[in-house]
C-alpha cells in the first residue's frame, strides 16, 4: 500500500509555468510506476502522464506533450510533473496515482490502485 499527497497546484496565468509534486510514502516507492491525472469541472478524469519504475520510460497524452515533462526521485519518494507554456484549458484538479505494474500497463488501462487527493491547478487568460 502507498499513500500518496500532491502540491504545488495554484492559479498562474497563461504562458506560466508550475510544478507539482506528489510525496509517496513506504519503502516500496521505486518498485511502482506514478503518474497524473486531472479532472476539470464536469469532465472527467483524465490520463496526463507517467513515468516508470525506473524512470526511464514515460508517456505522455497528447494534449500536454512537448509542454510537461514528468520525472521522478527514488530517494525522495517523490514524483513530479513540470507544466510549461500553460493554458486556460489546463485548469483542473490534479491527481497523483500509483500501480505496481509496468509503465506500459498503466498507460493502455489507465485504472492505478492508488490515488492521492488531488491540487487544484487555475490558469487564468
Amino acid at each position: 500500500q502507498v499513500q500518496l499527497v500532491e502540491s504545488g497546484g495554484r492559479l498562474v496565468r497563461a504562458g506560466g509555468s508550475l510544478r507539482l509534486s506528489c510525496a509517496a510514502s513506504g519503502r516500496t516507492f521505486s518498485s511502482y510506476t506514478m503518474g497524473w491525472f486531472r479532472q476539470a469541472s464536469g469532465t472527467e478524469r483524465e490520463f496526463v502522464a507517467c513515468i516508470s519504475w525506473s524512470g526511464g520510460t514515460t508517456y505522455y497524452a497528447d494534449s500536454v506533450k512537448g509542454r510537461f515533462t514528468i520525472s521522478r526521485d527514488n530517494a525522495k519518494n517523490t514524483v513530479y510533473l513540470q507544466m510549461n507554456s500553460l493554458k486556460p484549458e489546463d485548469t483542473a484538479v490534479y491527481y497523483c496515482a500509483a500501480d505496481s505494474k509496468a509503465a506500459s500497463y498503466y498507460y493502455t488501462r489507465r485504472s492505478p490502485d492508488y490515488w492521492g487527493q488531488g491540487t487544484q491547478v487555475t490558469v487564468s487568460s
